[in-house]
């Protein structure tokens, strides 16, 4: 059903390379990639993000930061994006995907309700980007329980 996986962000610095890098690992058999609406074409994986995934045992050194492209979204069965803003700007963009795109943070508990916006930590300090990271772990956690089986 979802075997290609497209993971979506803004920079794709931050949090999409994490997010990628902890559903390869969650959803062996899955394809899966990430690009960003506003790429930092050709970047490595912002330091401090790096090394919170890199003491998970997360390798993120073949990452270089890419611009989302139709071709990438007509490839993709489910495209995974941080944040309600950045579904709609797929929905502007690619019309076509409007209904295979979905925040990361889908299954995450927001207080009372289920889904949450996964913030940006982009020039910000070292525990806006732990928070991000627990959140992006607890996500893919809650993606492999839901896509873990549907792979057969």
């Amino acid at each position: 059903m979802f075997h290609r996986i497209l993971v979506v962000c803004t920079g794709n610095i931050c949090r999409s390379p994490i997010g990628e890098a902890l559903l390869r690992q969650a959803l062996p058999g899955h394809r899966i990639a990430s690009a960003g609406l506003g790429a930092l074409i050709g970047h490595t994986v912002e330091p401090t993000a790096a090394r919170l995934a890199e003491a998970e045992g997360l390798d993120l050194s073949g990452h270089r930061a890419r611009q989302i492209d139709a071709d990438m979204v007509r490839e993709a069965d489910l495209l995974l994006v941080m944040s309600e803003g950045q579904r709609l700007a797929i929905a502007e963009r690619f019309p076509f995907a409007t209904g295979k795109a979905m925040r990361f943070g889908r299954w995450l508990m927001n207080g009372q309700e289920q889904g949450a916006d996964i913030p940006d930590p982009y020039r910000r300090n070292e525990e806006v980007f732990v928070r991000v990271h627990r959140q992006l772990s607890e996500a893919a956690r809650l993606w492999q329980a839901r896509l873990g089986s549907a792979r057969r």
